[in-house]
């Protein structure tokens, strides 16, 4: 089948609710013929401090992890230099599929990271308005995770914050029909994704690496974090057609590595 094909399917068949998450297209949640919609989101009684009662069983380290993401980076994380990890993404000239999945939108593409001592192999980069995490307590307009895993069930996530600023090729691109996706279910083509200059981004500055989770149900633990230290930028045009269709969907600041769930800690002090 060829890629307009598979296109053609996804963007005509009949789309099933689904629990679609930041893990969608790895090892814990295997990519479908159609695009499911999240069942949760970031609002209500279907946002981050209810995750937990929409799936008492697969959701439990939501409110007891303690090893929960996103979290503050600053200079009780470690860093190391870019070029220590191998991060490449495979290039796009016709475009990649971009999907809504309600809770995000994202691209499907293939790429490899080598980074403590695992290959990883890329499932799907999709993007957080504002960030989730914060650098020195800082929020960023919008954060960028490249999701990875092995065949061994590891996942790890590159990310980007990313700040206004000069318009970047590759964005503007990325979100050339994202009005064409405003509503969850629905796929589109990006315009052309060359990689280049972010895979040297990433090389050519320090990033921050931890052992998190993942940012959104079931909020598994375990997961490799590698973060650009070094913000990308986008110019504020695009950016306003992104939130059109976005809206807000950050998971809340986390507690400390190691420290008490901030829900465990709030049910404790309510008894």
């Amino acid at each position: 089948m060829t890629r307009f094909t598979q296109f053609t399917v996804c963007a005509l068949a009949l789309v099933a609710p689904a629990f679609a998450s930041c893990d969608y297209g790895t090892h814990l949640y295997p990519r479908e013929h159609t695009v499911p919609v999240s069942t949760f989101g970031y609002n209500d009684l279907i946002g981050p401090l209810n995750w937990y009662s929409l799936n008492k069983t697969a959701n439990e380290l939501c409110a007891t992890g303690q090893h929960q993401s996103p979290i503050v980076l600053d200079s009780s994380i470690a860093t190391a230099h870019g070029d220590s990890i191998s991060f490449t993404v495979e290039s796009y000239p016709f475009g990649a599929e971009f999907e809504n999945l309600g809770s995000t939108v994202e691209v499907p593409v293939n790429g490899t990271l080598k980074a403590g001592g695992k290959d990883y192999k890329l499932a799907q980069f999709h993007f957080h308005t504002p960030s989730e995490h914060r650098i020195d307590s800082e929020y960023h307009p919008m954060e960028i995770h490249f999701v990875f895993s092995t065949p061994d069930k590891s996942t790890a996530v590159v990310s980007f914050l990313v700040d206004f600023g000069v318009p970047n090729l590759l964005l503007s691109s990325v979100f050339q029909n994202v009005n064409e996706i405003a509503t969850p279910g629905e796929t589109t083509l990006t315009g052309p994704l060359l990689f280049a200059a972010l895979e040297n981004h990433l090389k050519s500055n320090a990033i921050f690496t931890y052992s998190g989770s993942l940012t959104t149900p079931p909020c598994t633990e375990g997961v490799d974090w590698y973060i650009s230290a070094q913000p990308l930028q986008i110019d504020t045009a695009t950016y306003g057609k992104v939130k059109d269709v976005i809206k807000f969907n950050a998971r809340y600041t986390q507690n400390k590595l190691g420290g008490v769930n901030l829900l465990q800690n709030i049910a404790n002090e309510l008894k």
